[in-house]
């Protein structure tokens, strides 16, 4: 009977160990709009010299942007003219976010990037 319990207990967890071994994979995935918005984020901070304030709002803005993206557009046919409308307007939302966001200079070096 002991030796029942004991497997009992093993089994249970290993079970727990496997699922919290799959869910950190799951949050490491590279389509996900963090993962894509702080490699973007990271690149422009770097290009444009961007101060900790600035590095945060422009990750907001593009997570924002890839889940849009991935919601309205990614999967879907480009030449439905709905998905080019939303594309255009999400490109743009991003364009009016980022001009708020970098000062003159760095909004033309970014728009150059683009």
């Amino acid at each position: 009977m002991k030796n029942l319990i004991t497997v009992f207990a093993f089994a249970v967890t290993m079970l727990l160990g496997a699922q919290t071994a799959s869910a950190q994979q799951l949050s490491q995935d590279n389509s996900r709009p963090e993962v894509i918005a702080k490699t973007e984020t990271a690149k422009i901070t770097d290009a444009l010299n961007l101060n900790g304030d600035q590095s945060r709002a422009v990750f907001r803005a593009y997570v924002t942007k890839e889940v849009n993206y991935q919601k309205h557009i990614d999967g879907k046919d480009v030449a439905d003219a709905t998905v080019k409308a939303n594309k255009q307007k999400f490109d743009s939302s991003l364009k009016e976010t980022m001009k708020k966001i970098l000062t003159p200079e760095q909004y033309e070096q970014w728009l150059k990037m683009e």
